[in-house]
């Protein structure tokens, strides 16, 4: 199993990138636009369409509001096993550390996600600073 780990330091407050992370249905507008071009609710799940034209089925698996995590699995798509999740951390200047980490099956898959991944780190971070300026 591939285990991927990608993070990166946002100029924003724990509160602003953990109220966005955890917004399930607006991936492509408050997280990671423009590396997600649309979300749409279907039950408990969401369908996530990504700058690239490629479409997956997320299943929300846990949401826990004090260690400001989100994790779900791929359930739709092109691996055997996907868990994702997603945590963002107080740094002590006032930023925030996003965390995103993926374990997957089966290992081949593991580079283009890590490919994908680190561009969406990228995105969210654009997107939350954006944020930041916008004052939203």
């Amino acid at each position: 199993m591939a285990y991927i780990r990608t993070e990166t330091l946002v100029d924003t407050t724990p509160e602003r990138a953990w109220d966005a992370l955890r917004d399930w249905g607006a991936l492509h507008e408050r997280l990671a636009a423009g590396f997600v071009t649309d979300t749409t609710i279907d039950g408990g799940d969401r369908i996530v369409t990504f700058g690239d034209g490629s479409v997956v089925r997320e299943r929300l698996v846990a949401l826990d509001e004090s260690a400001r995590r989100l994790s779900w699995s791929i359930v739709d798509g092109p691996y055997e096993h996907h868990n994702g999740s997603a945590q963002v951390f107080a740094e002590s200047d006032g930023r925030t550390r996003f965390v995103w980490i993926a374990d997957v099956l089966p290992d081949a898959l593991a580079d283009r996600t890590r490919a994908m991944m680190e561009l969406g780190t990228s995105a969210i971070r654009r997107t939350l600073e954006g944020d930041r300026v916008r004052g939203g």
